[in-house]
């Protein structure tokens, strides 16, 4: 019922920046969260940031104070703009939206962030 599409990862040099987009379609409740995962090479899934329609975000330790999640709700997108990265920001950048009354989780196919010299 739910597409998400993500967009924007590439290479880039440690201290660069990137701006990662996701558009949702189709049926999506009012009542979810919008958010961004990650997953490294050998390592878990781990939460980036996440977002509600008020405003209110969240953000993993490691990233707080770099990355910046924002969202339009009229389009259904959500933008992470990732400032100051790292190379330990390596990873494959996943979309998620959850609908909270029925805990389901939707996610995108991922898009490659890496950072490296």
């Amino acid at each position: 019922q739910v597409q998400l599409v993500e967009s924007g990862g590439g290479l880039v040099q440690p201290g660069g920046s990137l701006r990662l987009s996701c558009a949702a379609s189709g049926s999506i409740p009012r009542l979810h969260i919008m958010g961004w995962y990650r997953q490294a090479p050998g390592k878990q899934r781990e939460l980036v940031a996440t977002i509600i329609s008020g405003g209110y975000t969240n953000y993993a330790d490691s990233v707080k104070g770099r990355f910046t999640i924002s969202r339009d709700n009229a389009k259904n997108t959500v933008l992470l703009q990732m400032n100051s990265l790292k190379p330990e920001d390596t990873a494959v950048y996943y979309c998620n939206v959850r609908v909270i009354l029925d805990s389901v989780d939707y996610w995108g196919q991922g898009t490659q962030v890496t950072v490296s010299s």
